[in-house]
């Protein structure tokens, strides 16, 4: 099993920048990737980003490139998600996600249900 905390969200003005963190216990080891998505309000849960342990790749949404960084530190166990520019679009609950399966992970890597480990989420709100 592998947990996962969430923390840094908020309510910043559009333009501004936040920083995320997710947290990882448990059998954090065996982690392939890791990646965020989010949820708007009635509609369904997107891909933001991904990094694999293996040769750190990265991965993102087109909405989100050059806006949004991704970082992690396998060895102590979190994930970072440096958001700038942001964006009213962008306030949505913000879910750290976790995978251990390598199988053909870079074909699937915005599907949600590549994942098996989530984090409760966190709120961003971004005002105009």
């Amino acid at each position: 099993q592998v947990q996962l905390v969430e923390s840094g969200g908020g309510l910043v003005q559009a333009g501004d920048f936040l920083r995320l963190s997710c947290a990882a216990s448990g059998r954090t080891s065996s982690s392939y990737a890791m990646g965020w998505f989010r949820q708007a309000p009635g509609k369904e849960r997107e891909f933001v980003a991904a990094i694999r342990w293996s040769g750190d790749r990265t991965y993102y949404a087109d909405s989100v490139k050059g806006r949004f960084t991704i970082s992690g530190d396998n060895a102590k166990n979190t994930v970072l998600l440096q958001m700038s520019s942001l964006k009213p679009e962008d306030t949505a609950v913000y879910y750290c996600a976790a995978t251990i399966s390598s199988g053909g992970y870079s074909s699937s890597v915005a599907r949600s249900s590549r994942y098996e480990y989530w984090g409760q989420g966190t709120q961003v709100t971004v005002s105009s």
